[in-house]
């Protein structure tokens, strides 16, 4: 095994924090302790750190400042994009069947109140959706088309800004003012967030993922958007978001981006030589071959951190807790929804048979080194042999 005791392949569920992050928030939470909306001098000092964030991650986004809510993570602001646009008598979504559990999840909730109409569109095998596919998907009483910028299971990238086109276009012929929104959580580390060249009017993601801390994430919104809080009180964020912000994990989250926007392009090559160093080894290994391992998830439009994997006849958790004892830390799903037991969704929306058990998911992170997939394979290569009473 490489240098520490275990390898760390779950960056997609939450990376460490950067040590940079952690000085930046340990330095706010002893000097800025006093409440933002405060108007003695201690409280103006907090606010200007919060504005000060504000204003960094928007010129990273190309946003306004306006237009930056801040959060408790991705969830929240999935949920106070779909839940707060929803204002009309029956109004109706678009999305994917292979969307973030915080949004289908937002979806089904009210679906099952009556409160709104869901178009789900089947992504192709790849795992990529059709840009037409949503557009005919659009009804006259649509509101929003939900679709996320990069998969958190098969790391799948979508077409964002085709998908942006379709809809544009749509307002423009027939007059009507849908809004796009996308969960760019997995996407922020690699790919471009530009919100304009996006063509996006909501976007969210969370600070867990890029190295900073957990508990703190963004909602984009554009400046003519009106979305009704989720929350209610204080009218802090604009009134779209009340409660006292959480001054060191915004710094932190602030900080973490500017760090991921500096290693973007750099890292981005290293780990797609990484990645489909490790792609190569699964088809050409012997014993893994002859498993039959499939690889989900389109090959080139996929981020370059994912590698995911189904072994038929073979529970994907069982593959999991044989790495785990090896000191090699995986997921079989998506880990917001890892609990429930269940097969994941995503896979059996490309596969489309009941024939694969599940997935395992390898996301590879800044600390990732070829050893530890040389490691990982060797060791991936001894579980199967052990389990071969499993798939004969």
């Amino acid at each position: 095994m490489p240098k520490s005791n275990f390898i760390y392949m779950d960056y997609a569920s939450g990376a460490p924090i950067d040590p940079r992050v952690l000085m930046v928030m340990d330095k706010v939470s002893k000097s800025e302790f006093a409440n933002p909306s405060a108007i003695h001098e201690l409280g103006v000092k907090a606010k200007t750190i919060l504005e000060k964030a504000r204003i960094d991650i928007a010129k990273i986004l190309s946003a306004h400042p306006n237009e930056v809510i801040f959060t408790s993570g991705a969830t929240e602001s999935n949920n106070l994009a779909l839940i707060g646009l929803i204002d009309t008598s029956t109004p109706h979504i678009v999305t994917t069947n292979i969307e973030h559990a915080s949004v289908l999840g937002v979806c089904k909730y009210l679906e099952k109140m009556k409160k709104i109409q869901i178009t789900y569109v089947t992504v192709e095998k790849n795992g990529l959706v059709d840009p037409k596919k949503i557009k005919k998907a659009i009804k006259n009483n649509t509101v929003l088309v939900s679709v996320m910028y990069a998969n958190n299971e098969i790391g799948t990238i979508q077409p964002i800004r085709e998908i942006a086109k379709e809809v544009r276009y749509y307002n423009k012929v027939n007059k009507k003012k849908i809004l796009f929104h996308t969960d760019a959580t997995q996407a922020l580390n690699y790919l471009p967030i530009n919100v304009e060249k996006l063509g996006v009017d909501l976007m969210s993601f969370n600070s867990a993922k890029i190295y900073g801390p957990k508990g703190a994430g963004v909602l984009f919104k554009k400046r003519n958007v009106i979305l009704s809080p989720l929350i209610h009180g204080g009218g802090q964020e604009h009134n779209i978001r009340s409660g006292t912000e959480n001054l060191p994990a915004i710094a932190g989250l602030a900080e973490a981006l500017k760090i991921t926007e500096s290693l973007k392009e750099k890292e981005s090559k290293r780990l797609i030589k990484l990645r489909d160093y490790f792609i190569s080894k699964l088809e050409h290994s012997h014993i893994l071959k002859n498993v039959g391992i499939l690889i989900n998830g389109d090959r080139k439009e996929r981020l370059p951190n994912n590698i995911n994997i189904s072994v038929p006849k073979i529970p994907s958790e069982l593959l999991v807790l044989e790495l785990s004892a090896r000191g090699i830390m995986v997921s079989a799903k998506s880990a917001c929804e890892s609990a429930d037991g269940d097969e994941s969704y995503v896979i059996r929306a490309i596969r489309k048979t009941s024939s694969i058990e599940g997935s395992v998911r390898f996301s590879l992170g800044r600390a990732t080194t070829k050893a530890d997939i040389d490691f990982t394979i060797k060791s991936l290569s001894a579980i199967l042999t052990k389990l071969k009473r499993w798939y004969n």
